[in-house]
């Protein structure tokens, strides 16, 4: 499972507005936003890079005044930590995940009422909800945050969000379009006033279940706390490894839009 990680990873990078690829490296640029979390690279399966291959990805994030980031399933490139590390790479975060495939999704049998962004302000609601779960310093409510929900959406992936009752977003989540067999389950989020009501085990439920009608043999989140693992456990998630979040010193995290 790993190596389809890996690979999805890459594949995925590819989709962004301006993706690059470098010595075994794959790099997505979105120039919407300098954040380090929307500007990151990942290494294709089996690469075994050089110091100069590195070199070559650090420079690409320098020219564009980005901190070089990169994210990873280390179990599938062995050889690429060390190498990072020996050209000054840190660990920023290790997640993690957990990997859902058809024979353990365990769709609830009730819970609330999940909808599709349709509209403009819809998108917009969503977005300003992920942005108030996760931190409006890293991740602003934006115009164009919801235009990237709205592609999402348009590029075969999915948004799922259940509805506040004054008409704004309580939760939600999304899923990217599925490649290599399987598809990234992300930005899980309830907004405070709304937990405990079963939001992201539903938003996760939908989301599972609409990629596997699409093909995906396997759908895979991360995760941080017991709390939230427990939720994703009840739909049929279960535990197969980690990611790895590395980054190069020497430049302030960005986000700033």
């Amino acid at each position: 499972m790993d190596i389809d990680v890996q690979s999805f990873a890459a594949h995925n990078l590819r989709r962004r507005p301006e993706p690059l690829e470098t010595g075994g490296f794959v790099a997505g640029f979105d120039p919407s936003s300098p954040s380090p979390y929307l500007n990151y690279a990942t290494p294709l399966p089996g690469i075994r890079p050089t110091s100069r291959d590195v070199a070559a990805l650090v420079g690409a994030f320098r020219e564009r005044g980005l901190l070089p980031r990169l994210e990873f399933a280390p179990d599938a490139v062995p050889a690429v930590e060390p190498a990072l590390r020996s050209a000054g790479f840190t660990t920023e975060a290790v997640h993690p995940y957990l990997v859902c495939t058809p024979d353990t999704f365990d769709a609830p049998d009730s819970g609330p009422r999940i909808e599709v962004p349709r509209t403009d302000a819809e998108f917009a609601a969503v977005d300003a909800a992920l942005s108030e779960v996760y931190g409006g310093d890293a991740f602003p409510a934006s115009a164009a945050g919801a235009a990237r929900l709205r592609r999402i959406e348009a590029g075969g992936g999915a948004v799922r969000f259940v509805r506040a009752p004054d008409g704004s977003c309580a939760g939600a989540a999304t899923c990217s379009a599925p490649a290599e067999g399987t598809a990234e389950l992300a930005g899980v989020a309830t907004r405070s006033a709304f937990r405990r009501c079963g939001i992201a085990g539903a938003v996760t439920a939908a989301l599972t279940g609409t990629l596997f009608a699409r093909g995906a043999r396997s759908v895979w989140l991360e995760y941080e706390g017991e709390g939230s693992r427990r939720i994703y456990e009840r739909v049929g998630y279960r535990p197969h490894g980690t990611r790895l979040y590395m980054v190069l010193g020497g430049m302030n995290h960005a986000v700033t839009p």
